[in-house]
Order: structure tokens, then sequence, then C-alpha cells
């Protein structure tokens, strides 16, 4: 049985040992962007492959991040139990197994099958938020953090531009244009054969993905990647939460959650709609294959912005601020703005380039929620950081009902379901992470 590794104080690390340790985690990041972006090809693909409505196909994102829900606190107690390395070798195992799961979902075409695939995966990406996100806040110092975390949304985000181009390179065909457009004239058989086809495309570059998935599983448990200790708090922690016995003692984290839930749903409705609300304007699959990119793109120009200005020109909460109450004013012009431009070869209704800003304006709200929420909890950071991932599931929640607003009324209209998300934000981000002492009826839980 091989040797338990004993838990660090970060204060402990040198330099370099940090450095190595934030380019590991940068590589997980990297593989968060990857299998979770690759998603905003795969709605608009499975929409055909499998005929669906919207809020059918939306049910991509609803199992791929539901699984953050069922995993984040379970993670939470694994992790404790194995250990960090331990825990992202399982995490990128059961990731593995989600992707092999694509192979007999596609050779008989069964959408709920894919479904179960894209939840595994969802469920070993779970384990490796809950376990690479403490790292990425505590590893350097607080004011920091916004930009630590900033590092590592350019790796999600780089990750999240190449896979859809990538999925899109290998799975679609020059022709497809024409071969969708003429699935309506077919025949039941000929349809079928066609579909068929078309979704057994999938089944190679998936094979792929869950055999290096199982590897990086392998090479990080032998990585110098060290176990952190976060069990164990300073004096003045320890005096400052003497009283406190459970999570909901931390008011700030409880909102920061929610405020994570929100923020993440509307950041996956600005690339994961995109395709849908460019095909609504006539713009074919083919050509509207680049918008989710060009959102990421934003999202990342964002965080070189906060790279280069915060802590030295500009606070993370100010950052943070200004980021929430843009999101605020861009849902307003998606909804209301009038008239057609042509950008990037693109022709088209100028309310989709606010959908592409809204990846400036997501871009520093998770490095802003994230040191705020877990600041203070001491020995309670693992199962804080567990609650936090938890909110992920907002990604699940609020694309479906994107979607079902979007069968009822249309796909513009339905971009409503971002304006109160953002005022949440806005409130959070001036007001819910300065509440730390809780309400009297927290204390009873």
């Amino acid at each position: 049985m091989a040797k338990k590794m004993t838990p660090v104080d970060i204060g402990s690390l040198s330099k370099r040992e940090i450095t190595v340790s934030l380019v590991i985690i940068g590589m997980l990041f990297f593989i968060f962007g990857f299998v979770s972006w690759v998603n905003a090809i795969l709605i608009p693909y499975f929409r055909i492959a499998c005929e669906l409505n919207h809020f059918q196909s939306y049910l991509v994102t609803f199992s791929f991040y539901i699984a953050y829900l069922v995993m984040s606190v379970p993670s939470s107690y694994l992790l404790k139990r194995i250990g960090f390395k331990k825990g992202i070798m399982t995490g990128f195992w059961v990731m593995s197994l989600g992707a092999f799961i694509f192979i007999p979902a596609a050779w008989t075409r069964t959408y709920e099958v894919f479904l179960a695939g894209l939840f595994t995966i969802g469920m070993g990406l779970a384990i490796l938020q809950t376990a690479a996100n403490p790292y990425i806040t505590i590893l350097g110092s607080q004011a920091r953090a916004a930009q630590r975390i900033s590092i590592m949304g350019i790796c999600n985000k780089g990750a999240g531009i190449i896979a859809p181009l990538v999925l899109a390179a290998v799975i679609l065909r020059p022709n497809d244009t024409e071969l969708f457009a003429r699935l309506s004239g077919m025949g039941a058989s000929e349809k079928k054969n066609v579909l068929d086809a078309l979704i057994h495309r999938v089944v190679t570059p998936y094979a792929v993905v869950g055999t290096v998935l199982a590897i990086l599983g392998l090479i990080v448990r032998y990585s110098p990647l060290p176990e952190i200790n976060t069990e164990e708090e300073n004096e003045t922690l320890a005096t400052a939460n003497a009283h406190k016995t459970s999570i909901f003692h931390f008011p700030h984290l409880i909102l920061g959650a929610i405020a994570i839930f929100l923020h993440v749903g509307t950041q996956v409705i600005a690339v994961d709609t995109i395709i849908g609300y460019a095909n609504s304007m006539g713009i074919g699959l083919l050509q509207a294959k680049a918008f989710p990119s060009y959102t990421l793109m934003a999202t990342i120009c964002g965080y070189l912005a906060g790279i280069v200005a915060i802590p030295r020109w500009i606070s993370q909460l100010r950052a943070l601020q200004i980021c929430t109450l843009l999101g605020t004013l861009l849902t307003l012009l998606i909804i209301y703005a009038k008239g057609e431009v042509t950008i990037l070869g693109h022709t088209a209704e100028c309310s989709i380039w606010f959908v592409v800003l809204l990846g400036l304006a997501n871009s520093l709200v998770w490095a802003g929620i994230w040191p705020l929420a877990l600041d203070g909890l001491g020995r309670y950071t693992k199962l804080g950081a567990s609650i936090m991932v938890m909110g992920l599931c907002g990604n699940a929640i609020l694309p479906l009902i994107y979607g079902r607003i979007a069968d009822a009324y249309s796909v513009r209209m339905a971009y409503w379901v971002l304006f109160p998300c953002y005022l949440y934000l806005v409130y959070y981000a001036f007001k819910g992470w300065r509440i730390k002492k809780s309400p009297s009826v927290l204390r009873t839980v």
C-alpha cells in the first residue's frame, strides 16, 4: 500500500513548489475548460442528430452540471479521506468512464445514454473542482487571489476556445449545411440512416478523450503536487471560529454559493446558447460555431486586464462590482438593442455581440466571489469549497429555464433570465459578502 502523503502548510512551501503547483493546477483548469465548453457544439449537434427541441437539447448542460450538486459535498469527504492527489486521480478516472459511455450511446443513438455519460463526466469534474479551487484561493496572499484565479481562467477559457472548434472540425463536414437542410424532406428509413451516421462521428474523439483522461489521472497521482493542510487554523481564526459548529454559521459563504450558482448559469448561457441565437438570425451551424469562441475570447481579455490591474490599480472587489453592473447593462442591450451589423465577417443583429461581450462581464466575477466567500473559514475550507462547487449546478438549471422560455416565446426573450441573476450578483458584490455574522435562525442549525 502506498504511503499516505503528509499534508503541508502553504507557508512552508518554497517559491518553486508553489510555481510547480500552479502549473499543475493550470493543467487541470485547461482540462475543465476543454470538456465543459465542448458542450457548446454538442447542444446544437444533438438537437439535429437526436431530433430534439430547445428544452431537450439543454438537458446536455443539465446532466453535465447537476453532477456538481450531487457530488460536491461527497467530494469533500472523499478528499479528506484519500487526500488531494488521489482524489484528483479518481476524478480523472471517473471522467474517463463518462467519455467511454459515449461509445455505446453513439452506436445506439440513445440520447439518454449520452446524458448518462455527461453526468459521469460532471461527477469527475466535481471532484477535480473541489480539489483545485481551494489550492488557487489559498496558494498565496488573499489580495492576489483574483489574479491567480484569472490565470487559471485563461487556461480554462483558452481550452474553451479550442474545444468547440476542434470537435466541430472532427464531427462536421463541409457539406453538412446542405445535409441538414434536406433532413426534413427525407423518408423515415433514409433519415434514420443519415442521423445514425451523423452521431457515429463522436465515437473516435470521445474514445481518445477517455484514454487521455485515464493517463492524466496517473500523471497527476505521481506528480510533485503537494498535499495542503486546510484542517488547522491560526490562533486568530481559531478564536473567531470557536463558537461555529456548522458551515451555516458563515452566511457570507452561503450567499457566495448562491452567487456562484447564478454566475455560472449566466456564463454558460452566454456560451452555450449563442449558436442557437445565431441560427435564429439565419446563420448556419458551420459559421455559428465560431461565436462561443468569441465569447470566451472576451472572457480572456477580461482575465488579462485583471492580471495586469489587480491589485496594482484596482482591487478585486471593485473589479467584481464593475463586472456585475456591466452584465446587468448588457442583458438589457441584448433584449432591446436593434440594428444589423457586420463584424468579423458575420452579418447579424447587433444584440448577438452584446451576448459575446457578456464574456467580458463574466470574466472577473468568479475570481472576485471565491476569496470573499472562503475568507476566514479555516478548518471549514474543504467543506466550504464543496458548498461553492455545489453552486456550479446553476449551469444545469438556468439553461433549462432559458430553453423553456425560448420554446414558449423566442430565443431572444429568453435572455431575460439573466437579469435577476445579475441583480443578485450586484447585491453580493456591494453588500452580501460583508455579512459575516450568522442570523439567529442559522445558529440553531
